[in-house]
């Protein structure tokens, strides 16, 4: 149920018909109030009523989940990188902060973009010693701040995986260990976190991340990569329905962007300016279930070659392997149910 939750936020955010002016934020009010606030920031800046809304986003435990918050600490982090000059009397205007929240201003800091974000987290780091391992992690570069991040881990080449497979003793018992790696292609939430810095500042930075995500829409690698270009367009036409400056920036990528981001963008700009985004939920949805089906595209490759016998197969794979398709043969499985979510949410919409 986490990403059915973490989509049901998202796209209450998209849902609403967006206000004629911004609405005041009663640190009592409604989440509702204050997701339809956020949302509707960037056409108005209140800087004034964000310390109001943050209490808000505390007071109804909306971090009891870091995965389901995304675009709560997406616009907590742009707001604090909106305005260096007043960051820190910003960040001093949240407290006092659960100890359970706390994590979400050090994250919010280390993602604003602020120039100075590793001092104002050294002077912060006294009054919240219980987060000094996750301040140490970013200062020290171990945990990345949002654009650091890579859309997806980096292949080995050929020669490292040959390599790799010759010096690795097969008689040997391999661990399995935790792949802690943080990637765009493997954690959805991050999608929304560049939305909540996007409806915070109105920067086109954010925005242009989730462009490069688009190609995944057309693959069949994974059913993580797939789900998170799927998200990636529908999220671009829903939000581009409704906001004219976005619809007008993605329509002049068009003319600057490589021709595999060209296709999944020319149908977002297209489902934008019709209002029709049916057809972007019946593709993904038809994408997923045949990747669950058949299987990845190197899957796919194993079976041809699989027809062709033993030996072909044992060259299939050595082949396969120094292509870089690591997963030769191995469903591709997405981890929880984020998969299971989106598509749950997608099939009621039909």
């Amino acid at each position: 149920m986490r990403f059915a939750a973490l989509i049901a936020a998202s796209l209450m955010l998209i849902e609403p018909a967006l206000a004629e002016k911004t609405l005041d934020i009663d640190p009592r009010a409604s989440l509702a109030v204050v997701q339809q606030w956020i949302y509707n920031y960037r056409a108005k800046p209140d800087y004034a009523h964000i310390p109001a809304a943050v209490r808000v986003l505390f007071h109804s435990q909306s971090f009891k989940e870091p995965e389901n918050s995304g675009i709560y600490l997406g616009f907590i982090a742009g707001a604090i990188g909106s305005d260096p000059a007043r960051a820190e009397q910003l960040i001093e205007s949240f407290f006092p902060i659960p100890p359970e929240d706390e994590w979400v201003i050090v994250r919010a800091i280390a993602y604003s973009g602020l120039p100075d974000w590793r001092n104002i987290l050294r002077r912060l780091e006294p009054r919240i010693p219980e987060r000094s391992v996750m301040i140490d992690g970013y200062l020290s570069g171990k945990l990345p701040i949002l654009t650091a991040i890579p859309l997806e881990e980096a292949k080995p080449g050929m020669l490292d995986k040959l390599r790799g497979a010759f010096a690795r003793n097969p008689f040997s018992k391999d661990e399995k260990k935790l792949n802690t790696t943080l990637t765009y292609a493997g954690n959805q939430d991050l999608l929304d976190t560049l939305w909540g810095y996007y409806f915070a500042t109105g920067s086109h930075l954010p925005v242009q991340r989730i462009i490069q995500m688009l190609p995944w829409s057309k693959g069949r690698d994974t059913v993580d990569k797939l789900t998170v270009g799927s998200l990636a367009r529908y999220t671009l036409a829903s939000y581009a329905i409704r906001d004219a400056s976005l619809r007008d920036y993605l329509r002049s990528e068009l003319v600057t962007q490589p021709a595999s981001i060209r296709g999944p963008l020319a149908e977002v700009v297209e489902a934008a300016d019709t209002v029709e985004i049916g057809a972007l939920r019946k593709d993904a949805l038809a994408a997923v279930d045949e990747l669950k089906i058949k299987g990845s595209d190197s899957r796919r490759d194993l079976d041809f070659w699989g027809q062709l016998g033993v030996g072909a197969v044992a060259l299939g794979c050595v082949s396969a392997a120094a292509l870089g398709q690591v997963a030769v043969g191995i469903p591709c499985v997405i981890g929880g149910s984020a998969s299971q979510g989106l598509l749950q949410f997608w099939e009621k919409q039909q």
